[in-house]
Parts: structure tokens; C-alpha cells; sequence
């Protein structure tokens, strides 16, 4: 059977969303000009070999509607390679390389395109604020359930156990309350974490090491982007313990320890190790083995849990085997609450930083992330890695990758 390697990575650099480097530029052009580079960076790969270009996008509505994918494939010059857009929202493009993985897997293709994008700025330009299900009276009913919790600042119980269905489409912020209400981590734990990110990735760019990821973005009048806009080297826990909570009266949940609203794009070429080797190139990382599950939607910050159990159960692992871990911060709660949990030593968690402080755009982080985790294993000589995270609805998604150059 054949093995599904990473041969080729990069990404965009990160854009705070509205207001940041990237907010004039449309999805489907940013993910042209990162494709076009990591493409670049296998010019070996014929384009007639690729099976499909399958990109994860977080909420594909506006300009990043109608099966973007395709567009971009079109605009690339890629007329023989289909392409399909999909979204499990935070985890959209680490969903595309499981999808890559199980096709290489399976021997119905030898080579494949996954990414992601996503462009917050642009939901002001064309998204709808409607999404379906929303005139749903489950819906409301659900909605009205969370403004009386929100109100009474009440603790998070599991709605079910009222006979009540779970909030599908509560605020995140929200869910991340409820996680600190479930686990009993504090508001203090949740700012050191935070600052903890932002030091370490203020460190890891201070010396170069995010560079090899990045794609220079070149804007319509001709400015070029080369910097993550979000990261704040100069964040004091004092700066953090300040903040007033965002989502709950007397909360904990922050705009300093949860992620900002981002743009950004990131890309992999994923090929079976047999036509790697025949083209004579050499692997980044194997695809060892990934997993998806659900839970309640109202405490989704905790789905790198089960994700994470799966996918060690099917590679035959244990957590002790991984030698370095990516947990994606969309809240510092969140990623607190599945490290212990997991019994994850935090000295091999993000340790270059993550989302807090380099921001979160939702279809891109799944391929950034693995393009970080191979960097970090890389830089740290280290070999096994694991990339997991919660996704909205109540799902968590979760991969093990060895590195091999």
C-alpha cells in the first residue's frame, strides 16, 4: 500500500481581518498566488498528475463561494485538475489533506493539491449575515437558552440532560466559557498561556524561523506582503490581566487569550512515497494517520480529545510517542483544557507559539499548521508530530505525521 508524504508547503503570511495587510485582496487571488508558489516549489510534478485540488474554507459564501477551487484552478492555468471546496469550518483544510491521505492511500491518484483560505474581511463584501437552519425554531429556542445562561452568568450543564438539543450555533466565545465553567481552569491560567504565545512566536520571528513558510503576497498596487500582522511582541501579563472578558459577564474568555479575526491562505503537496521517489524528490513529513469525532457543540473546545485518541489508536501510538504537538489556539482555555486532558507535556506544545498570537483564519490554519509542525520537528531534530484542534458544531479533528527530511 502506499504511503501519502508531504513534499512541498507554504502559506500566506497572516492578515488581521478588516483592518490588516490583506484585507483588499480577494480569497480565490490569494489562494492563486500560494499555489503558484508551492507548485514552484515542485517543478518535477506534472500538472496532468494531479488528481484534484481540494480546498477547506471556513464559510464558502460571497467571494468565496462557487466552488472557489475550481476558479483558482482555472486562473492557474490547471484546466485538466478539478477541484472541490469544501468546509468543516476550523479544521477545512486539515479535512482536504485527510482526503488527499485516503486517496493515495487507496490508489486512486498519486498526487494532490490541499489547501486552504479563508478571508474574514471579505465577508463585508458579499457574505450573507443568513446562514441556513437560522428561522429553524430549534434554532431560536437554542438562542434564546443561551442569552438566559449568558445572562445569569449560570454554570455550563449539558442541555441534553433537560431534555433540550445542544446550541449548534452558539458564539464560539461562548462555547470557550463554557469549557472554563467544565474544566475550572482560571482566567489567570488562560492570560499566561496567552502571553506565553506571544512571546514564543515574537522569539521564533525575531530569529527567521517562520520565513520558510511564507509566501510574499503581492497586492493589486503592487505592495508586497511578507509579515504575519497579529503577533504583539510587546504583551505583558499585566497588559493581558487587564482586559475586560468579551463574551460572559464575569468570564474568563478574553480578547488577549483567544485568537483574532484573520485572512490568510496555505497550501501542501501531498504524493504517494512511490512517485516521490520516481521523481526524485524528497519527503517533508508521512501522513501516518488522522481522526475526526464529535461532541456536544456547546463544549467544542474539547474535540482535540477524542481526535486525538482516535488518530494515536489507528497509527498505534500512544501520547508519549509524540514528540511535538500542535494544538490550534482558537482559545487558550480550549487548547489548556485538551492538554491536560490528553496528559500532553506543554514543554512539546506550540512551542514557536500558535493562533493567539499569529492569528486564525479558519480555512487556512489546518494546512499552516502542518506546514508549522514540519518546520518544528525539523528545527528541533524531533521526529513525530501531532496536529489537532476543535471545530465549531462540536467536532475535533486530529493527524500524526512523521517528518522524514
Amino acid at each position: 500500500m502506499p504511503e501519502a508524504v508531504i513534499v512541498a508547503h507554504t502559506r500566506s503570511p497572516i492578515g488581521r481581518a478588516f483592518k490588516g495587510s490583506l484585507k483588499d485582496i480577494r480569497a480565490d487571488d490569494l489562494l492563486t498566488q500560494v499555489l503558484a508558489s508551492v507548485l514552484a516549489d515542485v517543478p518535477e510534478l506534472s500538472p496532468e498528475e494531479i488528481g484534484d485540488l481540494m480546498v477547506g474554507c471556513g464559510l464558502p459564501g460571497g467571494e468565496q463561494g462557487w466552488n472557489m477551487a475550481r476558479r483558482v484552478a482555472v486562473q492557474l492555468g490547471l484546466d485538466t485538475v478539478p477541484g472541490t471546496t469544501i468546509t468543516r469550518y476550523c479544521s477545512s483544510s486539515l479535512q482536504t489533506t485527510r482526503m488527499a491521505f485516503h486517496a493515495i492511500k487507496s490508489g486512486e491518484g498519486t498526487a494532490f493539491l490541499s489547501a486552504g483560505v479563508e478571508s474574514v474581511s471579505s465577508f463585508a463584501r458579499g457574505s450573507s449575515d443568513h446562514f441556513p437552519g437560522t428561522e429553524n425554531p430549534l434554532f431560536i429556542d437554542a438562542m434564546a437558552r443561551t442569552a438566559a445562561r449568558k445572562a445569569s452568568n449560570s454554570p455550563w450543564h449539558d442541555p441534553r440532560e433537560d431534555g433540550l438539543v445542544p446550541d449548534v450555533y452558539l458564539d464560539m466565545g461562548e462555547t470557550a466559557e463554557n469549557v472554563a465553567s467544565v474544566t475550572g481552569i482560571s482566567r489567570e491560567r488562560q492570560d499566561e498561556w496567552a502571553l506565553r504565545s506571544q512571546q514564543r512566536a515574537a522569539a521564533a520571528i525575531e530569529r527567521g524561523h517562520f520565513a520558510s513558510e511564507i509566501t510574499e503576497i503581492t497586492l493589486a498596487d503592487g505592495t508586497v506582503v511578507s509579515n504575519d500582522d497579529c503577533p504583539r511582541p510587546g504583551t505583558t501579563y499585566d497588559a493581558l490581566a487587564g482586559l475586560k472578558p468579551v463574551f460572559r459577564e464575569g468570564g474568563s474568555v478574553t480578547a488577549g487569550n483567544a485568537c483574532p479575526l484573520n485572512d490568510g491562505a496555505a497550501a501542501l503537496v501531498i504524493m504517494s512515497d512511490v512517485r516521490a521517489r520516481e521523481l526524485g524528490l524528497t519527503p517533508l513529513a508521512r501522513i501516518i494517520s488522522t481522526g475526526v469525532t464529535g461532541l456536544s457543540p456547546e463544549i467544542m473546545g474539547l474535540g482535540p480529545i477524542e481526535a486525538t485518541k482516535q488518530a494515536l489508536a489507528h497509527a498505534g501510538m500512544s501520547i508519549g510517542d509524540i514528540d511535538l504537538a500542535e494544538i490550534n489556539e482558537a482559545f487558550a482555555v480550549q487548547v489548556l483544557g485538551s492538554a491536560d486532558a490528553l496528559k500532553l507535556d506543554e514543554d512539546k506544545l506550540n512551542i514557536n507559539g500558535g493562533a493567539i498570537a499569529l492569528g486564525h483564519p479558519f480555512g487556512m490554519s489546518g494546512a499552516r499548521i502542518t506546514g508549522t509542525l514540519i518546520n518544528n520537528l525539523r528545527s528541533t531534530d524531533k521526529t513525530i508530530g501531532l496536529e489537532t484542534m476543535c471545530v465549531g458544531g462540536g467536532q475535533g479533528m486530529a493527524m500524526v505525521i512523521e517528518r522524514l527530511n
